[in-house]
């Protein structure tokens, strides 16, 4: 009895022992959990390069050699503003070029150039010019006419050449663009315009193997709005749509592409996706449209459903956020705070998220812009300046040192404005007192052309900040964010997203729908970038910082013999992404990178080596 006995109190100690283990495990957890991880932070693929070891884009091309003839007349206020659109696309294709004025001179010669880019809508600007044009471009020149056309004389004459065998007068509009799936990634299907004119011109085109049409408008017409002519050696391709507008741009470099046998063009390659004032305060009570669908609080709703929902989607595409903390919603501006209310949530999201190889970066202290007395909101937002820079430094350094009590060793780099609004003085005194931050992400778009809405190009700054927009947003993206999706993932291969945790709420960005349309939504808009673009780098906005040094730096040049192509790459540090358009020939094996297909014709390429080889079949 003695011995059963003993055995059994063995047993109790042992079990008790187990317990005791697992609680202690436990606790470790949520020490864990309470005090931030260390050990997946900042395990980026790809790193900021050094402080000064990069060059913007223009210095990239001041040593390309212009091989590249950009026409447009001053006098002409379309030809003008194509010119805007056409030398950003240029640069950022990174096509040296020179840009002459018919206006002022004719002192230019077709034959000094590969290819040629004519700002005109009426031929006759080219008066003598034009019998030179047709030489150049039958004995192998490219040459590509991105407005839309008049019909005069000249046009007349060059119609038949251009693969026209017949046009009226009249102007038909555009409400959408049908886009071929081999021209460009992501293609196959229709493309609304928003606010659509009659913009294009009325024509036929010849029934030929010489003429090709990639894009046409979305409807039982199908008037053709982009298409090639091949003229000889050379080709013309012509564009029927007359927009110029910023969401435009990929579809005009993707006609650019076409007027060589072979176009190479550094691209950025990077899907990034942000979640702005997360992690934040979690609004307390209830929503209509929440307690309508779910019969519960916001927070819950936070916390149970949209949160798990957004985890979801990133295992399900591999996507990477990058939250943009935000303290709280007060709207003190003379540089008095408060602590964070609700440290214990703040801490488990922005856990969650570097568990998920996410990365955390700043919005603000509190949501008003950084903006002194020098910005006026001309009536547009009821955001208050704040009262000076010492102001503006006490709310930041709270809301910096609330990020490192919570995630301690975590580097954060990336600064998004609120609201996209940051006048220059607020910005310039950013990146002299906050030197850790090497980006700041803005808009791609202009809106309201007013001057403080922290508006962007993909580029690197004369001050060494990382400049690189968000180009889309929300769940339920508009026919002009989809359009510009299109664009940009054929322009630079970027996506580029940003939602808030509180687009469910707000009935202007879709709230009446309910989540679970909203969610349906940004699930078939994930659907279709994937699908497009299934090796699309996900990245956080670090990561895609990173990848816009490399790509503003990269210079690219081409020789072709026989069926070999070798490509260049100028200012290569350690990889460099590009756009290879095959027009004439199928690529069979590569040397220095790998080479992936998009569409029948557009490949990406992905360089390790300065030097790529690429051979035909």
């Amino acid at each position: 009895m003695e011995r059963l006995r003993a055995k059994f109190a063995s047993f109790e100690y042992k079990g008790l022992a187990a317990i005791v283990l697992v609680f202690a495990l436990m606790a470790v957890v949520l020490f864990a959990e309470r005090s931030g991880i260390r050990y997946q932070y900042n395990t980026f693929s790809l790193s900021f390069l050094p402080a000064g070891s990069t060059l913007s884009k223009a210095e990239a091309l001041a040593g390309v050699p212009r091989d590249c003839l950009l026409l447009y007349n001053s006098e002409r206020a379309d030809s003008c503003m194509a010119l805007e659109e056409f030398e950003v696309i240029l640069t950022d294709m990174k096509v040296g070029h020179d840009t002459v004025d018919l206006a002022r001179t004719d002192a230019y010669a077709f034959k000094d150039y590969k290819t040629a880019v004519l700002l005109l809508s009426n031929l006759s600007d080219l008066g003598d010019k034009l019998t030179e044009l047709d030489e150049w471009v039958y004995n192998g020149g490219g040459a590509l006419l991105p407005l839309t056309l008049s019909k005069e004389t000249y046009f007349s004459v060059m119609a038949p050449k251009f693969g026209i065998v017949e046009s009226s007068y009249d102007y038909t509009l555009v409400e959408g663009i049908y886009v071929t799936e081999s021209f460009m990634a992501g293609g196959g299907r229709g493309f609304a315009i928003t606010d659509p004119w009659n913009s294009a011109l009325t024509v036929q085109l010849a029934e030929s193997d010489q003429v090709k049409v990639h894009a046409c408008t979305d409807n039982e017409w199908k008037l053709p709005l982009i298409w090639e002519s091949r003229y000889g050696s050379g080709r013309f391709v012509l564009d029927n749509f007359g927009i110029f507008t910023k969401e435009m741009r990929g579809l005009y470099a993707a006609s650019y592409s076409l007027l060589t046998s072979i176009t190479v063009y550094p691209v950025i390659n990077a899907s990034c996706f942000y979640l702005d004032d997360f992690p934040s305060q979690v609004p307390s009570g209830s929503n209509e449209y929440i307690w309508r669908d779910y019969g519960t609080s916001t927070r819950d709703f936070y916390v149970n459903i949209w949160w798990p929902d957004m985890m979801n989607l990133a295992d399900r595409y591999g996507l990477k956020y990058t939250g943009l903390a935000i303290q709280c919603y007060d709207e003190r501006v003379d540089g008095t705070t408060t602590d964070s209310a609700d440290k214990e949530t703040y801490l488990n999201f922005g856990n969650m998220l570097l568990r998920m190889g996410g990365e955390i970066g700043y919005h603000g202290y509190n949501h008003q812009p950084l903006c002194l007395d020098d910005c006026d909101y001309n009536g547009v937002y009821d955001y208050k300046t704040w009262q000076s820079e010492e102001a503006m430094a006490s709310a930041l350094d709270t809301l910096f040192e609330l990020c490192d009590e919570l995630f301690p060793g975590v580097e954060m780099s990336v600064y998004v404005p609120p609201s996209n609004i940051m006048s220059q003085g607020a910005q310039e005194f950013l990146i002299r007192e906050y030197p850790q931050i090497r980006s700041i992400s803005g808009i791609y778009f202009e809106s309201n052309d007013l001057d403080f809405y922290c508006t962007q190009e993909f580029d690197v700054g004369e001050n060494g900040v990382v400049e690189q927009p968000r180009i889309i947003s929300g769940c339920a993206l508009e026919d002009y964010m989809k359009l510009a999706a299109l664009s940009e993932l054929n322009f630079h291969y970027v996506n580029s997203h940003f939602t808030h945790p509180d687009d469910a709420l707000d009935p202007q960005r879709g709230a009446e729908l309910g989540w679970e349309e909203l969610k349906a939504q940004f699930t078939s808009y994930l659907d279709w970038l994937y699908t497009a673009a299934p090796n699309i780098r996900n990245f956080t906005g670090s990561e895609m910082a990173a990848a816009v040094q490399r790509y503003a730096s990269i210079t690219v040049s081409t020789e072709i013999n026989g069926d070999v192509l070798k490509v260049h790459l100028g200012n290569f540090i350690d990889e460099a992404q590009l756009m290879v358009r095959f027009n004439d020939a199928v690529p069979h094996t590569v040397e220095g990178g790998t080479l992936e297909p998009l569409t029948e014709t557009l490949y990406f390429l992905r360089a390790d080596q300065p030097d790529v080889t690429v051979t035909f079949a």
